[in-house]
């Protein structure tokens, strides 16, 4: 099984980084301030500014770790890559089976399903938490939508057209987002939610979401590329220049338990607070650098937690989770798996 390894998060503009044997030098204001062998890690996450050295930057591509730019709102700016690893055969079989919906139905239904049932296990959780706390329409409302969740994830598992799945994925985010709102328990004032912003976030949720799905796009990336497959070309979502539709396909089953539950939980144990966030003339919403720093400790802590994979029955930390959820997928295509096992959350 493949080793859960870290991922460095560089936040402050003026950091330069370099290659010092085969550690990463990370140096600030003329003094450095970490240093970590190349083999304990997979990735490199610059916000804003930073810069890099060229030959560190080459021993990354070589040794197969992401090398990513985004904006400090976490908004993908370029990713440097050594050559494309993989069986190139594995590739065309993903080109076609992307070519032809018949095959390509049984991969998005898992996706779909997995999605809404683990959005439904979120609301489950929350009214475990909170359920108690809540107004009786408030509870109401939760519990609906919990049974409206676990009706489409049924009639995911059953259908048989892109279409109709695309259709049933966009009504589980209708009716999850629909009460997100109801499962905040603190900070209502600060953190009202009344619906899903992007491009830019208008408030302090959408704000935080954005910024855990750009992590989490970042690590499915990196998955998929790690097992051979091209993240560009996807099942569920369709192809478009500069979008990784094969990383958001994977995203999706596991927004709801890497990146919804933790924004959930930062702000209900106000790890988060409205003074984190900043809002510019336009209405755009965006995390402070303390802020962002705070995030993305939770972040790392939170790939960590151990759980055991519904499928294989193994013990792993949920950041390895990515990375077997690509192997799986890479498996069926191969012919070893007669079917893609999404992931469930228990």
């Amino acid at each position: 099984m493949r080793r859960h390894l870290n991922t460095i998060y560089v936040t402050t503009d003026n950091a330069w980084l370099r290659k010092d044997g085969d550690n990463v030098v990370i140096e600030a204001d003329g003094a450095e301030r970490g240093r970590v062998p190349l083999h304990m890690i997979e990735g490199i996450v610059c916000f804003g500014r930073p810069g890099a050295s060229p030959a560190l930057m080459a021993a990354c591509a070589q040794a197969g770790i992401a090398f990513s730019f985004l904006t400090p709102q976490g908004r993908f700016l370029a990713r440097i890559e050594g050559p494309r690893t993989g069986n190139v055969l594995l590739r065309r079989t993903q080109y076609r089976l992307a070519d032809d919906p018949a095959r390509a139905v049984p991969v998005i239904r898992g996706i779909v399903a997995a999605k809404a049932a683990n959005q439904r296990t979120v609301l489950l959780r929350a009214l475990r938490d909170h359920g108690a706390g809540m107004d009786p329409p408030t509870r109401a409302a939760m519990e609906g939508a919990e049974c409206r969740l676990s009706h489409i994830a049924r009639l995911a598992a059953l259908a048989d057209d892109i279409a109709l799945l695309r259709g049933h994925e966009g009504e589980a985010a209708q009716v999850y987002f629909g009460v997100f709102d109801n499962m905040i328990a603190a900070g209502r004032d600060a953190f009202a939610f009344q619906g899903r912003s992007r491009r830019p976030p208008l408030d302090r949720i959408n704000a935080l979401l954005s910024f855990l799905y750009a992590m989490l796009g970042h690590d499915c990336r990196s998955a998929l590329e790690g097992v051979g497959l091209d993240p560009q070309v996807g099942f569920l979502h369709a192809d478009r220049p500069g979008r990784a539709s094969l990383a958001l396909d994977l995203m999706e089953e596991l927004r709801p338990v890497l990146a919804d539950r933790l924004a959930l939980s930062l702000v209900n144990r106000g790890q988060v607070k409205a003074q984190d966030f900043s809002i510019d003339e336009g209405g755009a919403v965006s995390l402070t650098d303390d802020g962002r720093k705070a995030v993305l400790i939770a972040w790392q802590e939170r790939k960590k937690r151990e759980l055991r994979h519904p499928f294989l029955g193994e013990k792993m930390p949920l950041g390895l989770v990515p990375h077997v959820q690509a192997l799986l997928l890479a498996r069926h295509l191969r012919g070893d798996l007669d079917g893609y096992p999404p992931f469930v959350w228990k």
